[in-house]
């Protein structure tokens, strides 16, 4: 997966501002690649835990559309962790077509759903 410069700026300053809670919000692309990042308050707001306003998920889907991209994915940090998926993470991820993008104070890493868990892939910065 590719990942714009901006994209990532932006995913890395929303979890500064929200520590130290999680942050989270959506990644908007197409195919392998994220041109955005559209933030979403953390209605649960907590050091391990993140849940997405429904209403900002149906935003950003609406703005993708708008400009002929799509939702590819679902961004939050681990202020405290590493940027390993969680139980509760892997317990609570929804859409297995989505990439999942975890930030920490000092890594990015990029996961996809599997049912026996998660499956790393390569992040590009672009």
């Amino acid at each position: 997966m590719e990942i714009t410069r901006e994209a990532l700026d932006d995913i890395l300053a929303h979890a500064r501002e929200a520590a130290p809670a999680e942050c989270c919000g959506l990644l908007i692309g197409s195919g392998s690649r994220v041109e955005s990042a559209h933030r979403s308050p953390n209605l649960d707001p907590s050091p391990t835990r993140f849940r997405i306003d429904p209403a900002a998920h149906f935003a950003a889907i609406h703005a993708a559309r708008a400009s002929g991209r799509q939702v590819v994915g679902v961004y939050h940090s681990h202020p405290a962790t590493r940027a390993v998926p969680s139980p509760r993470d892997l317990a609570e991820s929804l859409y297995p077509d989505y990439a999942y993008l975890i930030a920490s104070s000092d890594e990015v890493r990029l996961f996809y759903l599997q049912a026996s868990g998660y499956r790393e892939e390569p992040l590009t910065v672009i």
